[in-house]
C-alpha cells in the first residue's frame, strides 16, 4: 500500500458512520450534505418503503438500504443517526438510536412535549452521546443576515418580533385527505404542530424569555380532519419585547417571513423569497432616510428577483439553511464543541409550544399565560 493509499484509509476510517432514517423530500437536504461532507461516510438509509430506500441508497451512494431500522443498528452501528420521519415516529426512533450508542440529529418537533423531550435527553446525557434537534431556518441567509443586523446595533434594541406562516395546507397534499388522514393530526395542535416549531425557535431566537403568552386557536375551513388551521398568537418577554407568530392557510400568497422592529429601524426578512429590506437612519437625515431606504429596497429586489428566478431553475429551496446548520453540528461532533442548536434552545421552543397549545380552547378574553418558561 503506498502512503496516499494509507492516508486515504485512515482518513475514511476517522471519518463518522451515519445512518439516515426517512426518505421523504427533507431527507434529500440531509443525504445531500452527509454523502458529499469529508467528515462523514452514508453507510446506509432506511425507509418502510423497500422501493425508497433502494433509491434513495442508489441515488446517494450509501451503502447499503433497509426497511427495518432496528436491523440497521444491529449491522451498521452508526456513530449518528439522522431522524427524518413524521413527528409521531420520533420518540421511539430517537430512543432506539440513543440505546444504540448513536449521536441524534431529529427532525422538529423532537416531541410534542417538553416533557417527552426531557426524557430523552436523560437517555442522551446516561449514554453519552448528542441528542440535537434540526431548527435549520434559524441557519438561512435572511435570517443570518438579521442577526448581524442586531449584532451590529443597525436597528436599535428589539423590541417587536413577528413571524409569519401562510401554507395552503387544506388545498391539496398530504395534510388534506380525508380518506387517509396525516397522522399529525393526532398531534396536540394538529397539523399545525408541525409548523410551530420553527415560527417559535425564530421568534425565540430574537425576543427570548417569554412571560406572558396569548393564543388564538382556529379551524377557520371547518369539518373534523383538521383540529385547527389558523394560529394568532404571541409572548411578551420581561425586557418588555412583544412577539407575535401567526400561521394562516386562507390568505394568499405563501410566504414565511420574520419581521424585527426596533428602537433605531426595522428588518423584514422573507425565507421563501429570500431577501432582507432594512428600514433604518441613513446619512442625510430624517428628511432623506424615507428616499434612500426606499431607493436601497428596490436594488434589493432587483438582485432579488433574479437570483429567485435563478434558484426555481436550480431547483434550490428554502432549506438551504439546513447545510450550515449540519456542517455546524458535525464541527461540535468533531471538536467537542458546543451544538449550534443547544439543549436549552430546543427546550425553549418546546416550552413555549407547551403554553401555546395549553391555551387551545379557551376563552378570547382568557388567552394567556403568564409566568415564566
Amino acid at each position: 500500500m503506498t502512503n496516499a493509499q494509507a492516508n486515504t484509509t485512515t482518513a475514511r476510517a476517522s471519518r463518522l458512520r451515519v445512518c439516515v432514517i426517512g426518505t421523504g423530500k427533507v431527507s434529500d437536504e440531509h443525504l445531500r450534505f452527509v454523502s458529499a461532507s469529508p467528515r462523514t461516510t452514508l453507510e446506509a438509509v432506511c425507509d418502510l418503503s423497500p422501493s425508497l430506500a433502494s433509491y434513495a441508497r442508489d441515488m446517494w451512494k450509501a451503502r447499503a438500504s433497509y426497511t427495518d431500522y432496528r436491523e440497521m443498528l444491529g449491522a451498521v452501528k452508526p456513530d449518528v443517526v439522522h431522524v427524518v420521519t413524521p413527528p409521531h415516529t420520533h420518540a421511539m426512533l430517537v430512543r432506539d438510536c440513543l440505546m444504540a450508542g448513536a449521536h441524534v440529529l431529529c427532525e422538529k418537533p423532537i416531541t410534542p412535549t417538553l416533557a417527552e423531550y426531557e426524557t430523552l435527553h436523560a437517555l442522551a446525557a446516561e449514554r453519552g452521546v448528542r441528542l440535537m434537534e434540526n431548527h435549520n431556518y434559524r441557519f438561512n441567509g435572511p435570517t443570518l443576515e438579521l442577526e448581524r443586523l442586531v449584532g451590529a446595533g443597525e436597528i436599535g434594541d428589539v423590541t417587536e418580533v413577528e413571524v409569519r406562516m401562510v401554507l395552503p395546507i387544506r388545498g391539496g397534499g398530504r395534510y388534506a385527505d380525508v380518506n387517509l388522514p396525516h397522522p399529525s393530526h393526532r398531534m396536540p395542535a394538529g397539523v399545525l404542530h408541525e409548523f410551530i416549531s420553527h415560527l417559535g425557535y425564530l421568534a425565540l431566537r430574537f425576543a427570548p424569555g417569554p412571560v406572558d403568552c396569548w393564543a388564538r386557536w382556529a379551524n377557520l375551513g371547518g369539518g373534523t380532519l383538521f383540529r385547527f388551521d389558523d394560529l394568532d398568537s404571541g409572548y411578551r418577554t420581561a425586557s418588555g419585547a412583544c412577539a407575535r407568530i401567526r400561521f394562516a392557510c386562507n390568505q394568499a400568497p405563501d410566504c414565511f417571513t420574520l419581521t424585527l422592529r426596533g428602537t433605531k429601524g426595522m428588518a423584514h426578512a422573507d425565507l421563501f423569497q429570500p431577501h432582507v429590506l432594512v428600514n433604518k437612519q441613513r446619512k442625510g437625515g430624517a428628511q432623506l432616510s424615507p428616499l434612500v431606504n426606499q431607493w436601497v429596497a428596490g436594488k434589493v429586489l432587483r438582485r432579488a428577483s433574479v437570483q429567485n428566478f435563478r434558484n426555481k431553475v436550480m431547483q434550490r429551496t428554502p432549506y438551504e439553511g439546513l447545510g450550515t446548520m449540519l456542517g455546524l453540528v458535525y464541527d461540535a461532533l468533531a471538536t467537542g464543541g458546543p451544538a449550534p442548536v443547544s439543549s436549552e434552545d430546543t427546550r425553549a421552543v418546546l416550552g413555549l409550544i407547551d403554553r401555546l397549545v395549553a391555551l387551545q380552547g379557551a376563552a378570547p378574553s382568557a388567552t394567556r399565560a403568564g409566568g415564566a418558561a
